[in-house]
Parts: C-alpha cells; sequence; structure tokens
C-alpha cells in the first residue's frame, strides 16, 4: 500500500525536471557580456578637456542601476605607467538600467581619495594641496607629484552636488564625480592644473529632482537701479567706486642727437710736427745697392741742423765723411 503513496509524491519533481531539460534544450545558447561597458565615440562624452588640451583618445561608457559612467582616455606623453584619463560619474537615476550594478552614492573621503591618487599614478609620490580652489562647478582639490625621469604628475578629483539646504525641498539629489590624472614630460604643475578649471561637462540627468548643481543663482538685486553705479574692471564688471579720469596727453619732447664733425685742419693751421725719431741713426754706406749718400746735413735734429749741438736721444754716430782720412777736414774738427 505504500508503494503507489512514494510514486505518486514522486511523479511532481520527476515532472519538473523533465520540464527544466526541456526548456534548457529550447534555450539559444547566445554568449551576452556580464557587464554593459562599451566603447562609444567621442563625441558622446559626457565630459570634455579645455580646447588646445589633451585630445580625447577613447570613451568607455559603463551604464549602472544609479547613473551613469565614463572613462575617458586623453593623450599621454609620459614615461610614467598608466593612461591620462578624465572619469566623470553621474549619480541619481535610480532604476534607470536595472541589473546592472549601483555605484557607490558617497561622499568624498580623504584615506579614500589619496589610496585614488596612489594608484592612478604609480611610482610617483604624490602631495596633497591644501590651497582652497574653485572652479565653475564649485570647490575642487589635487595632488601633485615629480618622477624620477621629471614628469609632472597630477590627480585631481571633485564632488558636484547641491547643499543640504535644497534637499529638504525633495530634489537636487543628483551627484557627479569627476577625476582626472595627467602625466606629462615638458608641462609644469600650473599648466596641468588648467585643465581641472577649463573642462566642460556636456551631460545632465533627466527630471528636476537629480540637479546636481543646486537652484540657479538670481541677478545681482544692484543691476539696474538708481544710484547703483558699476563701474569697468579687469575682470568683469564691479560696483565699488574706483578711480579714473581724462587727461590731455602731454606733447612728447625728442632729444635731438648732435654728432662732432669730422676734425679737419684749417687753412690758416700749420701742419703738424711730428716728434724726430729716437734712437741711433745707421746711415746706408755709398754705392750701396746702386744708390748714393744723401745728404743728411738739412735733416733737422731737434730743430736743429747737423753743424748743432743738440742730438736726438741716444748716442751720436758720425756721419761716414768724418771716418778716415776725410776726419781732419774742417766741418769735422767743429
Amino acid at each position: 500500500m505504500r508503494r503507489p503513496e512514494a510514486f505518486s509524491l514522486l511523479r511532481p519533481s520527476c515532472l519538473a525536471l523533465i520540464g527544466a531539460l526541456l526548456i534548457g534544450c529550447q534555450s539559444s545558447g547566445n554568449v551576452r557580456p556580464l557587464n554593459t561597458a562599451q566603447t562609444v565615440p567621442a563625441e558622446t562624452a559626457l565630459a570634455l578637456p579645455p580646447p588646445g588640451g589633451p585630445s580625447i583618445v577613447s570613451v568607455v561608457e559603463h551604464k549602472r542601476g544609479n547613473g551613469t559612467e565614463q572613462m575617458i582616455s586623453l593623450y599621454t606623453s609620459s614615461s610614467v605607467p598608466g593612461q591620462n584619463f578624465l572619469k566623470v560619474q553621474f549619480l541619481g537615476a535610480s532604476g534607470a538600467n536595472p541589473g546592472t550594478g549601483s555605484a557607490p552614492y558617497s561622499m568624498i573621503s580623504e584615506n579614500g581619495i589619496i589610496r585614488e591618487a596612489f594608484g592612478a599614478v604609480p611610482g610617483v609620490q604624490m602631495t596633497r594641496s591644501t590651497t582652497y580652489l574653485q572652479n565653475s562647478y564649485g570647490p575642487f582639490s589635487y595632488a601633485a607629484g615629480q618622477s624620477g625621469s621629471g614628469d609632472t604628475c597630477i590627480y585631481g578629483w571633485q564632488q558636484i552636488r547641491s547643499s543640504r539646504s535644497a534637499h529638504t525641498q525633495a530634489r537636487n539629489f543628483g551627484m557627479i564625480q569627476v577625476r582626472l590624472r595627467l602625466c606629462d614630460e615638458r608641462a609644469t604643475e600650473r599648466q596641468l592644473l588648467a585643465i581641472m578649471y577649463g573642462y566642460t561637462l556636456v551631460g545632465t540627468l533627466d527630471g528636476e529632482i537629480w540637479n546636481p548643481f543646486g537652484s540657479a543663482l538670481g541677478t545681482d538685486p544692484t543691476l539696474g537701479r538708481p544710484g547703483n553705479p558699476i563701474y569697468p574692471d579687469e575682470n568683469g564688471y564691479r560696483s565699488t567706486p574706483m578711480a579714473f579720469g581724462y587727461e590731455p596727453a602731454r606733447p612728447e619732447i625728442q632729444s635731438r642727437v648732435v654728432r662732432p664733425r669730422s676734425l679737419q685742419p684749417k687753412a690758416e693751421e700749420a701742419p703738424v710736427q711730428l716728434p724726430p725719431p729716437t734712437g741711433p741713426r745707421v746711415p746706408l754706406p755709398d754705392g750701396a745697392n746702386g744708390l748714393t749718400q744723401p745728404d743728411m746735413s738739412a735733416v733737422p735734429l731737434n730743430g736743429q741742423t747737423r753743424a748743432g749741438t743738440a742730438t736726438a736721444s741716444g748716442p751720436t754716430v758720425p756721419l761716414p765723411e768724418c771716418i778716415g782720412d776725410s776726419a781732419m777736414t774742417a766741418a769735422c774738427r767743429r
């Protein structure tokens, strides 16, 4: 009597097993990826570097249950391992992509962001900046360092989210996380930091309750109000008084350079007398090289003739006619 009862209990389980086998045989067996990460065109990037900045190499998009994440690879010219990138996460669209998992919806922590910086720039000692900085989307910060080969690297981070006071209105719950990794062999820290000031977010979250920027600021109450002049300034317009006025241009005094004329001797001036030669005077012998001995009696020595007593500095050398038998002449005895 017990055997029929046992058989009746086994029948539903056997039927379920047979049904599962039949369903398995009817499946297509197609392979599908475990996640939804895929490469998208650069035109669909949710953030763009500034004009003249590093160019976009590729964009990998990952759809999540509470938003979208994009890894935007940038041009890299550095010996530091790794790829330059601009990473953006748009969080807040709850249930937009069910079954793909959700990104953590948490604030930036000090320890967590330092681990990110060292992981993104391996082998470089990074130092966190303690200066308060702010771009068009709000406050941000960064860490910078220099590799052993002289490459400069920065890792910047920013969390764009409306103030807590706006959350009481049951809206503005969206959040945008931004990360920037840049290493360059020629750029300076200031040049790389300019990317954090110049990047542009071109994506948005659907729905008013997911606005991450908060309520729009109103116009300045001084605009259009009488008695509130607005003065021009280099950085825009300001309402504080500034000193300016009109001053006539003063004539420019140009000094003329007078160059002296070249020194030329006048007609009534006597020619410049050259100083007499110094040292002994050695005459040429008679008939040397077919030349005759010149008459030296007319050559002045210190303004006097040969017969004078004044001579040039140094020993006196007798003339050739006073050497030998001709030394007894009257001219030589004087």
